[in-house]
């Protein structure tokens, strides 16, 4: 069995998952990060918390667009809201723990050549894999 951070609630509890479970929510998280439009979203909300108008603006996306990944972000942890004074702001749950898999990312193309990425191979690099 494997440690591993989940989220409970408001905090965070460490839960026991077996191989399997690990390896499920690994390939959930990376098909979550794998959509253009989510990262996007997630690396706009890097730079600070941001409403869904804040977010049309900066990335071009439609409010329902925007809106529908929110959401989904929201029921997998990464992201969160609060109340503000034009609607809800939207911010990173675990801004450090994504900042470093995202940097980490960054490292691992540069190491292999962004060129040569298993993305060409499959033609997915300009759009989300099907």
């Amino acid at each position: 069995m494997t440690r591993s951070w989940g989220r409970s609630g408001d905090h965070l509890d460490v839960k026991t998952r077996t191989a399997g479970e690990t390896k499920a929510a690994t390939v959930a998280l990376f098909h979550l990060l794998g959509d253009t439009t989510r990262l996007a979203i997630l690396q706009r909300l890097t730079f600070g918390e941001g409403t869904v108008v804040d977010l049309v603006k900066a990335l071009g996306l439609p409010s329902a667009t925007t809106s529908a990944h929110l959401s989904y972000l929201m029921d997998c942890g990464l992201v969160d809201r609060r109340i503000a004074e034009h609607g809800h702001a939207y911010y990173i749950t675990h801004q450090p723990e994504l900042l470093d898999l995202l940097n980490n990312a960054g490292h691992l193309l540069a190491a292999v050549g962004a060129d040569t990425a298993c993305g060409h191979i499959h033609g997915t690099v300009e759009g989300n894999a099907s």
